[in-house]
């Protein structure tokens, strides 16, 4: 359901569209930066696929966007506004590892990459960079690119999770938090057997043998990646 605000009649405050299914972290996201001076919300969003309308119609200065929304995944979100609005700034926003998801964040088009443990101290220097004309990564992030571009060589093997695609990797997602193959496929909008190509993909890259080895790894991996929120 989206919430649109109407814009500030003054013109030095920049315009910030605020996408996020937890009511809590929207609220929070809202108030830090309703408190600035020069900034302030111009619409706030729970569903993802509303987004394209919503931009077209509060035209922000930037966008704001969880990367896990429910019943769309946040970086198709990014990609389709990318397409759309070449020039708008977009900040992803997310609860998962970053060492994980930023890279992938920055190649579905987002300038800047913060987790939702760490927003409050640095969500605001995040969005003044990006309006600025700059990007955002935290120093651990930008040092391992770095790292990455001086040092790895063309086709070197990467960790197993990072080979997965984004959708593979959303639905291990979704497998380590107990969601049945059907319950994925509705919630993403695909067949059964799309998701069950899906998994076997998965279970091809990460060399697991069978279903059960595969809902311990992903169970495994989604109890130690998921961090409490801090908005």
């Amino acid at each position: 359901m989206a919430r649109t605000i109407p814009l500030q009649s003054t013109a030095t405050k920049k315009s910030i569209l605020l996408v996020d299914d937890h009511p809590i972290v929207l609220e929070g996201l809202k108030q830090l930066i309703e408190q600035q001076s020069d900034l302030t919300v111009c619409g706030e969003l729970a569903d993802g696929r509303a987004t394209l309308q919503t931009v077209d119609k509060v035209r922000p200065d930037l966008a704001i966007i969880d990367i896990s929304l429910k019943g769309v995944n946040g970086l198709d979100v990014i990609k389709a506004l990318r397409e759309r609005c070449p020039d708008l700034p977009v900040l992803a926003l997310s609860m998962h590892d970053e060492t994980l998801y930023a890279e992938r964040a920055l190649r579905a088009g987002a300038n800047g990459y913060v987790m939702k443990e760490e927003a409050t101290k640095n969500l605001l220097n995040a969005v003044r960079q990006l309006l600025g004309g700059g990007m955002y990564l935290s120093e651990n992030v930008t040092a391992k690119l770095l790292s990455r571009m001086a040092h790895t060589k063309p086709g070197a093997k990467r960790s197993a999770l990072e080979g997965l695609s984004d959708r593979e990797l959303e639905v291990f997602h979704l497998i380590g938090q107990g969601v049945s193959t059907r319950k994925i496929a509705v919630t993403l909008r695909l067949s059964v057997k799309t998701i069950e190509s899906h998994r076997e993909n998965i279970k091809r890259k990460l060399k697991v043998e069978d279903a059960a080895e595969l809902v311990q790894y992903a169970v495994t991996w989604h109890q130690n990646e998921t961090p409490p929120h801090a908005i």
